[in-house]
């Protein structure tokens, strides 16, 4: 009897792993023969899954960014105060924080070829930009998202090069006043 294979999961597992092999060898790094053979498939077998790169890359951008619906729920958001909420969200910052330097390594390296208004057409960076701004807009609403966002960037950015010594208590402090305001 054939094995049933469930290709949408294992699609995802493909591309969560693939992940992995970006951060540690950037986008440019690696071809699509050198992924299957560190995802331990052949190349046809991955191919058959994702098309190009690009495809794969993009299966990987949407595996990083799948948080908000899993994680955070509006009516939970809602039932916070704004120091639960802005310990929430440092939380989940911080929580991307043991990934971020391969992340970072791996989003310069795809974008370092592309124009600004490539980026700005850019399906992968849009995608992204879209989830990570919807989520920080249920914690602080849709005047203050972007101002927070780029905040919360910059802490993960300031704390890879300080090596992790950034004061989060003051950070989270100067969050719940700004959420004040």
């Amino acid at each position: 009897m054939p094995k049933i294979i469930d290709h949408e999961r294992y699609r995802k597992e493909l591309a969560a792993q693939a992940t992995k092999i970006f951060q540690q060898h950037g986008y440019a790094g690696m071809g699509m023969r050198q992924i299957a053979k560190e995802l331990g498939i052949s190349k046809s077998a991955l191919y058959h899954y994702f098309p190009s790169k690009e495809a794969l890359f993009t299966a990987c951008s949407k595996a990083v960014t799948s948080f908000e619906a899993d994680e955070f729920d509006a009516a939970s958001i809602a039932a916070m105060n704004r120091p639960e909420r802005a310990r929430a969200l440092i939380d989940f910052f911080m929580r991307l924080e043991k990934d971020f330097k391969g992340e970072l390594t791996v989003l310069l390296d795809y974008l370092r070829p592309l124009s600004p208004s490539l980026i700005a057409k850019d399906e992968n960076m849009r995608h992204s930009n879209q989830q990570y701004t919807t989520m920080i807009t249920a914690f602080v609403g849709p005047d203050k998202a972007q101002f927070v966002l780029c905040l919360m960037y910059g802490l993960l950015l300031q704390r890879l090069f300080d090596g992790g010594t950034s004061d989060l208590q003051d950070f989270e402090e100067k969050l719940i006043a700004i959420m004040d305001h």
